[in-house]
């Protein structure tokens, strides 16, 4: 354990950031499974806006530093293409 008052607030503020970031990897996932079932059931409509939201979700956790910028150009391509595929 630290003894230094600034290595106690550290360890304080890593703890808060890393629950943040899991709460928005952990939205970020949600997000892609939904598209995920959509483009499954075969529903175009579904996918469609289900991956306006997760585009937007990877988005955000982009801006933030929570996922590397080509991370989610990779993650919303894939998904793009996914979408695009159904019939």
């Amino acid at each position: 354990m630290a003894n230094i008052k600034s290595a106690k607030k550290r360890i304080l503020i890593d703890r808060r950031n890393a629950e943040r970031n899991k709460a928005v990897k952990s939205r970020v996932k949600t997000a892609i499974k939904r598209v995920n079932t959509a483009i499954a059931a075969n529903d175009k409509a579904a996918a469609g806006t289900a991956l306006t939201a997760a585009v937007k979700e990877i988005d955000k956790a982009a801006r933030k530093g929570i996922l590397h910028k080509k991370t989610a150009s990779r993650k919303v391509s894939r998904l793009t293409l996914a979408v695009n595929k159904i019939a």
